[in-house]
């Protein structure tokens, strides 16, 4: 691992220049810095991402174009035909086991001297399981060799080959291993059952069986989401050690009385989930939590509950969400259920202008509003609190860490709770979000009717219009989202503009299409949406924009076009713009997918409406790098563990974190030198964000 330096000490050999090693000059030393290795140290921890299996398999057993290597003898005398100068085809028949296969050499006639009829001999290549074909790449006179099954294969560029690579690492394990020092306490090593460091980083470069290599990965696998755990937990105890928060001290009784009055009865995991941010609001450490809630799971309620708590502590409360329409929905609903209490709630956007927004400003700076909810206006200089206690961000990821922070200090230490409404799987929420506390709503409202979800091939869209317009004519409205704004000459998916058109023609004068995409001003797109809340636009084309926090509980019915080029946990954000009112909604996915993962994503989606489930089946499908859409800069990257694949450990070595953090022996004791090294490096105690 790449914290080496902060193992063993600098006097060690182990930072010598790769140059001592014998054959490394100058050129090779310089085409090594290039790859980041500079020390022996460097070299040694440069791991392998793949592994060449070099096994004898039995052809019934190998899946077609898989690589494969066989041992057999030589069945007919090699032929070779010639294409050109530098082209040429070799083939001979070779029996293997019971298996007369046709071996295929490309650009390789000088073979043809060392192929006898009746010889042995190895062969490593593609196998063509309908052809009966090996298309070789490697070939060994004689019996296999039973050394050396695997071998490692490196991430390279430039003058350095994999063979040479190979010898350099051997060369260095060879005459610096001694220098290794464990970095695991030996407790965790028989705990755990794990190979001890040195051992492990052998068998990583060259496992002499699939066994051993294993064992090898899951040490390796431990140390690495340890050491990140180590560095979240560290970083979140400076974070409440050094974040002097506010205990307040809320009125318990009348919070009873006001989750007693709300005109619906809280599920379990709401009730859970305010104990918890209430145990927050009265600690004397800084809230820093999510709040993970389903679309329709009542993240609101939670929140209006919250600020209610805050309010009775002698506090003011702040809402911030990413849109305007958002934030008048987020008012109206609040004006609602304070509406029996002496809550004073007000709202801020843009649209507040003038001689409105100064009394508003003025009332805010004096105490007279209790609970503010608006878009980014919030942040704007002028606006200054009197007390306040607790900031509520929703849709988190739509605002940027420094807006995030510009309104946290507009109080002072207040406490802070972020919630989204994207289900995130538990293994990236304790990966990303691991200097956090998490909580999350995991149970549906009572009564709540569940989204009907059908898979339709594209060829059935006259079907699908007809049911369209039979909503339509009970009074309900439509959203239609596709994946492009306009044509585009590389990618064969259905645009905006065009199905906005085509829909205009098809329903003629009998209802209103509205368009909305990303290329509009923020005040067009705002029109648009209040059109179709207003309900004078009974169909919305849009392209994603509608994901998140629109609420039209009149819409029943949304139809995705070109639905397989969307990952699952968005077509679920989709999906969760209908299904907000009484009557019963549907979602259609129009797709022809033309992979298994695509076809599966669609299975998926009609088979279940939980977010969670599908945010962890849209990890396995997709990998962690493209789960929210783009590169998550949030995410660690780890030389060999898999947080997705890996998550039992993960969550061991979260806990195994947790609890080392916690205790005194080990931040004195020697058996944790080495780990604690870790921290020392990366900023943790310092209370630097991490990378």
């Amino acid at each position: 691992m790449k914290d080496s330096s902060v193992l063993n000490g600098h006097s060690s050999p182990l930072y010598q220049s790769v140059e001592v090693l014998k054959g490394v000059g100058k050129e090779t030393a310089s085409a090594l810095n290039g790859l980041g290795i500079e020390t022996i140290a460097d070299l040694i921890d440069y791991f392998p991402y793949r592994y060449e299996d070099y096994r004898l398999r039995d052809l019934a057993e190998v899946e077609h174009d898989e690589r494969v290597t066989v041992e057999g003898k030589v069945q007919s005398q090699p032929s070779i035909m010639f294409y050109s100068k530098k082209k040429s085809r070799l083939t001979f028949k070779l029996l293997v086991g019971r298996y007369l296969v046709n071996v295929v050499f490309f650009n390789q006639p000088y073979l043809k001297s060392k192929i006898s009829l009746n010889e042995t001999v190895t062969v490593t290549g593609k196998w063509d399981k309908h052809r009966q074909n090996i298309t070789a790449q490697q070939f060994t006179q004689g019996p296999h060799k039973q050394q050396g099954d695997f071998e490692a294969v490196y991430s390279l560029k430039g003058a350095v080959s994999q063979r040479l690579f190979r010898k350099y690492i051997g060369l260095a394990l060879s005459e610096y291993s001694d220098c290794l020092e464990e970095t695991l306490p030996n407790h965790f090593l028989s705990q755990y059952k794990l190979l001890n460091r040195r051992e492990a980083i052998r068998a990583l470069h060259f496992p002499v069986s699939p066994e051993e290599l294993k064992q090898a990965r899951r040490r390796f696998v431990y140390e690495e989401f340890l050491a990140f755990q180590l560095k979240m937990q560290a970083l979140r105890k400076y974070e409440r050690e050094h974040s002097a928060g506010i205990a307040q001290k809320y009125d318990l009784q009348k919070l009873k009385q006001f989750i007693d009055s709300l005109p619906f009865t809280m599920t379990n995991a709401q009730k859970r989930v305010v104990n918890e941010i209430c145990a927050d609001l009265k600690s004397p450490y800084r809230m820093n939590r999510l709040l993970q809630g389903d679309v329709g799971s009542g993240k609101t309620a939670v929140a209006a509950v919250c600020l209610y708590a805050s309010v009775t502590a002698g506090y003011q409360g702040a809402l911030m969400v990413p849109t305007e329409i958002l934030a008048e929905q987020h008012a109206e609903s609040l004006f609602q259920l304070f509406k029996e209490t002496d809550i004073k709630v007000a709202l801020l956007t843009s649209s507040v202008k003038g001689k409105r927004r100064r009394e508003l400003l003025a009332l805010l700076e004096s105490g007279a509003i209790d609970i503010l909810i608006g878009t980014h206006a919030l942040i704007q200089d002028d606006v200054n609190f009197s007390r306040l206690g607790l900031v509520i961000t929703d849709e988190q990821h739509r605002f940027g860490v420094e807006q995030r922070r510009v309104l946290r200090e507009k109080g002072e230490s207040p406490d802070v709770l972020f919630m989204t409404a994207t289900p995130i799987p538990r293994t990236l929420a304790i990966t990303v979000f691991g200097e956090m506390d998490v909580s999350i709503i995991d149970e549906m409202p009572a009564g709540r009717k569940a989204i009907e979800t059908y898979w339709a091939r594209e060829e059935m869209l006259d079907r699908v219009l007809t049911f369209m317009e039979k909503e339509l004519a009970k009074g309900r409205q439509a959203y239609v989202i596709c994946p492009l704004i306009e044509e585009s000459e590389k990618l064969d998916l259905q645009n905006a503009l065009d199905v906005h058109n085509q829909l205009v023609q098809y329903f003629h004068e009998r209802c209103k299409v509205g368009l909305m995409h990303g290329r509009l001003s923020a005040d067009e797109k705002e029109e648009v949406m209040k059109a179709f809340t207003d309900g004078e636009v009974d169909v919305l084309v849009s392209t994603t924009v509608v994901e998140v926090g629109v609420n039209v509980p009149n819409a029943t019915l949304m139809v995705v076009y070109d639905a397989e080029r969307f990952g699952l946990s968005q077509l679920h954000q989709l999906r969760g713009r209908v299904g907000r009112g009484s009557e019963q909604s549907y979602c259609i996915l129009l797709a022809n997918p033309k992979t298994e993962v695509g076809q599966e994503r669609m299975k998926i989606m009609t088979e279940t409406n939980d977010g969670f489930v599908l945010s962890e089946k849209d990890l396995e499908l997709r990998g962690p790098g493209d789960f929210f859409g783009k590169k998550q800069s949030g995410l660690p990257e780890f030389k060999v563990a898999d947080m997705v694949h890996d998550y039992r450990v993960l969550e061991v070595a979260r806990e195994d974190a947790k609890s080392l953090i916690e205790s005194e022996v080990f931040w004195q004791s020697k058996e944790y030198k080495n780990l604690r090294g870790y921290l020392e490096k990366s900023g943790a105690l310092s209370g630097e964000k991490l990378d």
